[in-house]
């Protein structure tokens, strides 16, 4: 029996080994960014069978065979109808700035989306203003509504949104709703789900939540746009889910979600549109392309040029933060962040610091408060070095900021769902607006001002003296980043 034991235990441990060494081979053989590869190898290393566990579920961006082979079916009739809007009168290059004109080059050339002009945009930073204009565009819809959010949570002003969608869905409005499965939890627990199918409106859950899917794709793979299109006239994407805030996590004691969404008219609706239209195929595997806009563009006019820019499986690999650098390296008096989380990539970290050490006004601003503990302790392992580079960090204490912007220049701004994190530069479904527009800008620029009023400095001095503990802890939780 003893032998028995003895040979056990030896299988035992040279299968663990083999184990860890085939892991460790796959990481390396990845090729990610040195530092997510490091901090795989740490997490396998140090946690034994959870690691390399952990690796298995979280660390490859694996969307399942199903969505995969769908996702790659449905680029080139998706980028045909891209590479088609630069036909489109409203596909205007030689009228943009010089900020935007490099960002549709890039657009263009990895995914055929292309920069388009003639739009209106209004910037709705009030929970009520949002939601009552939300609520009076869906009770004027004729014709087709589109909506794809990561969280909503039912409660106050969202119940009328939802209200709203049933009564149009009644008057014979086709409503098509997808939101995440992990994201709405509390949505489809709610009688809100039965009423909304019952009135004919399709609700779809995104990457479905399963414990028999667990090692079939990446679990924490989520859908975080934030996306409405009615009648491919109007348009709305920002930081805001479909929440109202006085209702949402009010015992979390980060106290109310401070958002942001964008209204919008113009050819741009349509390519919003047909983000939706990928997702929901991606999902469904139902193909509904939009119309072309109407690319009537008076010349007299402001032409307020924007790109979308789409991120997530299946779509060109890291996009979004391709764009996010080159408009921060076009810099040339300030870039202002605002960001509820802050992780940021060895990229993006040396980005930042570049551009506060070639002189350009670098603020960054934060919550004080995160309802992620692990994110707030690993944000704060890159403060010295930022500090020290010449970036001003602010931490904002009116509540948790989950506003997503960056404005560089006072002239040019991103706005839409990315968080400055692994998660949303490198993983999850996103969107975000480059936005050509003076006016917009200004008023971004004048929104961030009121936050930063409502902050307090991060002093490098002070900073420098701070516990060891707290830098012990730092330092645990950014070996972490990868599952950030």
């Amino acid at each position: 029996m003893d032998k028995v034991y003895h040979f056990l235990t030896l299988a035992s441990i040279a299968l663990y080994w083999f184990l860890v060494a085939g892991v460790t081979l796959r990481v390396v053989l990845k090729r990610n960014a040195v530092s997510v590869s490091l901090a795989w190898l740490m997490v396998i290393y140090i946690l034994p069978i959870l690691g390399v566990i952990c690796y298995f579920l979280f660390g490859e961006l694996n969307l399942g065979r199903k969505r995969a082979d769908r996702a790659k079916d449905m680029f080139t009739p998706f980028g045909e109808w891209f590479q088609s809007l630069n036909e489109c009168k409203a596909h205007m290059p030689e009228t943009m700035g010089a900020h935007i004109y490099k960002i549709d080059e890039l657009c263009n050339y990895r995914m055929g989306i292309p920069a388009l002009s003639g739009n209106t945009l209004s910037l709705l930073n009030s929970p009520n203003e949002i939601l009552h204009s939300i609520i009076d565009d869906i009770e004027q819809a004729q014709s087709t509504i589109r909506i794809v959010f990561y969280i909503w949570h039912p409660g106050g002003l969202a119940d009328s949104v939802a209200s709203a969608l049933i009564q149009a869905a009644k008057r014979g409005v086709d409503v098509k709703v997808l939101l995440d499965s992990a994201g709405s939890p509390r949505f489809f627990r709610s009688h809100w789900e039965k009423m909304m199918r019952d009135a004919g409106i399709e609700l779809i859950q995104a990457l479905e939540v399963s414990p028999w899917r667990i090692f079939l794709r990446r679990l924490d793979l989520r859908q975080h746009r934030k996306i409405i299109v009615i009648d491919n006239k109007v348009a709305y994407t920002g930081s805001m889910n479909m929440v109202d805030p006085a209702y949402f996590k009010r015992k979390s004691g980060v106290g109310q979600w401070i958002d942001i969404m964008v209204r919008i008219t113009g050819p741009t609706v349509n390519v919003l549109s047909a983000i939706h239209c990928w997702d929901w195929e991606v999902e469904t595997g139902k193909r509904e392309l939009p119309p072309q806009p109407e690319c009537l563009i008076n010349p007299h006019l402001p032409q307020h040029p924007i790109q979308v820019v789409p991120s997530g499986p299946g779509m060109p690999e890291n996009l979004i933060s391709q764009v996010l650098t080159l408009a921060i390296n076009q810099a040339n008096e300030s870039v202002c962040i605002t960001t509820p989380y802050f992780v940021p990539s060895a990229d993006l970290l040396a980005t930042l610091k570049m551009t506060a050490q070639r002189g350009i006004k670098v603020d960054l601003i934060i919550p004080l408060k995160n309802d992620s503990l692990m994110v707030q302790w690993a944000s704060r392992a890159f403060y010295g070095e930022l500090l020290e580079a010449g970036v001003t960090i602010h931490k904002f204490y009116g509540g948790l900021l989950h506003t997503k912007s960056v404005v560089i220049d006072r002239k040019f701004c991103l706005v839409g769902t990315v968080n400055l994190d692994m998660r949303s530069l490198w993983l999850n479904f996103e969107v975000t607006l480059a936005v050509d527009d003076q006016e917009f800008t200004e008023e971004m620029h004048w929104l961030q001002q009121s936050y930063i009023e409502q902050s307090k400095e991060v002093e490098y001095e002070r900073w420098e003296k701070r516990p060891l503990g707290y830098r012990f802890l730092e330092r645990v939780f950014y070996l972490f980043n990868p599952l950030l």
